[in-house]
């Protein structure tokens, strides 16, 4: 995590987006955009994660979330080293990633730039957390969220990217990750 950016409110709502390093495309199929959701109802069902709002994009994620264990820091940092380890091992044995040597090779660039990894880097270190301290920051964060993929030209809907929480606050309930909207 960066150094200038930290989580204040330890039980708060924040905002936060992290994205792979050099903003690789790298959740282009469906089993890689699978392990993120996996990894992120695993937090919520075990790690204390409340996930009130996520995109995930081909080279990067939103999430509005909570720790209920007042760590989001830790909870972070758990979830990007999991999902790290685990995405480069999924792409290391894809026989179908056309991509494989050219995204192995950046993330070990990447690795050796920075002290703190030992061989390849998927995650760009910074986070810059955002508190959500109203409803108005909520709405605001969200929709920023929900119309990613539509700013990118994806979808002309929030609704029809299949990987966003635009669905479950919608009338689609074809939602691929439960999110906590009570």
């Amino acid at each position: 995590m960066s150094r200038k950016y930290k989580f204040g409110d330890k039980t708060g709502a924040y905002f936060i987006s992290f994205a792979t390093v050099y903003w690789i495309d790298v959740f282009t199929r469906e089993e890689y955009f699978g392990s993120i959701v996996e990894s992120l109802d695993y937090c919520r069902k075990n790690k204390g994660m409340e996930i009130y709002g996520y995109c995930i994009m081909p080279s990067h994620i939103h999430l509005i979330f909570r720790s209920e264990k007042g760590d989001p820091s830790g909870l972070i940092r758990d979830f990007k080293g999991f999902t790290s380890r685990k995405m480069l091992k999924t792409i290391e044995e894809n026989p179908q990633e056309s991509r494989k040597e050219w995204m192995l090779w950046m993330f070990e660039r990447a690795g050796k730039k920075n002290s703190n990894v030992k061989f390849r880097q998927f995650w760009q270190q910074n986070n810059k957390p955002i508190e959500i301290w109203s409803l108005t920051v909520f709405e605001q964060k969200l929709n920023y969220i929900h119309f990613n993929p539509v700013q990118t030209g994806f979808v002309t809907n929030p609704v029809d990217w299949k990987y966003s929480s635009a669905r479950n606050y919608g009338d689609n309930d074809q939602t691929v990750l439960e999110i906590d909207i009570n």
